[in-house]
């Protein structure tokens, strides 16, 4: 009958394909193999590349020695009757950072100076809780910059804009050009844009576009324009059939929040002055 013929068949199709799995299964076999001894030598050299890093971890012991040794440093010249205990909302989240970023010179030191100015009580007022958050979103080179900023907070920039000459439609070629990260010795300084981009979102500077800094006759941005990569990069644009570079000027300008962590995490002599 024409139902059992197609009942027999099924059943036959079902037969063949439980008799061919094993067979692929055995197929698989070296494959899964070789993908676990793949993982394995995967996680053996994650454990080897990250073993550098977890012992960059400090431990308690580390901070308070760090701590004591530092912040006793930066107020050796205050009275001892000005010294107080830090609040809690500075004195915890600080130590906490400083296990992640203790190995890292320059982000400690931020760290250190905002502790001692909590601890003074002339100048505890200054250390604004956000301070430990705006460290912990800062990149060493980024803690150069305002290092620098600090001895000088209003400083130029120039953007450099490829455009075509008949229309002034262009791109932008290089934003944000200073000589900042250069003079700070920061260690990537071709991503001073990002640097300065994320520093304004941190609220510590104001990127004036299309602002022109003056000093009497001087020519504040001379010294960016006839910088060797700027005419490079001029020269290269300038040779592109149809379009021109375009130099613009603009200011790099410190907020009032920068002024203040300037003060709390930055001016070593603060403490001193203020004896």
């Amino acid at each position: 009958m024409p139902e059992e013929n197609k009942i027999r068949d099924a059943a036959d199709a079902i037969k063949g394909a439980l008799e061919v799995v094993p067979i692929y299964q055995d197929a698989l076999q070296p494959m899964a193999k070789e993908v676990g001894i793949a993982l394995q030598t995967v996680a053996k050299t994650l454990h080897i590349l990250l073993a550098p890093v977890s012992s960059l971890v400090w431990s308690y012991g580390t901070i308070k020695d760090f701590v004591v040794a530092r912040v006793a440093e930066k107020l050796k010249d205050v009275p001892t009757e000005r010294l107080q205990s830090p609040e809690p909302y500075i004195a915890c989240p600080v130590i906490e950072a400083l296990r992640y970023t203790g190995y890292q010179e320059t982000l400690r030191d931020l760290y250190a100076n905002l502790l001692a100015t909590s601890i003074d009580s002339k100048t505890a007022h200054t250390a604004h809780p956000s301070f430990v958050e705006i460290i912990k979103q800062m990149s060493p080179d980024e803690a150069l910059i305002m290092r620098s900023l600090a001895a000088a907070p209003i400083r130029p920039f120039i953007d450099v804009r490829k455009e075509e000459k008949d229309s002034h439609l262009g791109t932008w070629a290089l934003k944000h050009f200073s000589l900042i990260p250069r003079q700070a010795s920061a260690k990537c300084p071709d991503l001073e844009s990002s640097y300065l981009v994320n520093l304004e979102r941190l609220g510590l500077i104001q990127l004036r576009e299309n602002y022109t800094l003056k000093s009497g006759d001087q020519d504040i941005y001379q010294a960016l324009r006839e910088a060797p990569e700027i005419q490079k990069l001029v020269t290269e644009i300038n040779r592109i059939d149809g379009h021109k570079a375009q130099i613009n000027t603009g200011a790099i300008i410190a907020t009032d929040l920068g002024h203040q962590f300037f003060r709390a995490c930055i001016y070593e002599g603060m403490h001193k002055e203020q004896g």
